[in-house]
């Protein structure tokens, strides 16, 4: 794994052959986008199922496909199809204490507690 000058957190790139017709890389990305739509649409199935047999169906079908996205990330990761950016480390400290004061402001409990 290397991090480029660019902040890009990326694998060397397994080369595949390029031409008009989809190579592996894009049957992998095809499956990938698809497995985070279905599990988009499962987790909102999961949000309104009153059944509770259809929810435990569902949530086992939710995990096997959650599973398989993050198994078609990986190859992609590992191949060097996907890569991801590196995070400014002042960015996160501020997202955290913007998201900490947020939750201190809508906590029922925050008027007796103290920061």
């Amino acid at each position: 794994m290397n991090i480029n000058q660019q902040q890009k957190i990326t694998n060397p790139e397994t080369q595949i052959q390029k031409g008009p017709q989809m190579n592996d890389r894009d049957f992998v990305n095809d499956l990938l986008s698809t497995e985070k739509y279905m599990t988009a649409s499962y987790s909102s199935a999961l949000n309104e199922a009153s059944h509770q047999a259809l929810y435990q169906d569902i949530l086992t079908i939710f995990n096997e496909t959650q599973q398989s996205q993050r198994d078609l990330y990986n190859l992609m990761f590992r191949n060097g199809w996907y890569a991801l950016e590196a995070a400014d480390t002042q960015k996160l400290q501020q997202s955290h204490q913007q998201f900490s004061n947020y939750i201190v402001q809508q906590s029922p409990y925050s008027s007796g507690m103290s920061q």
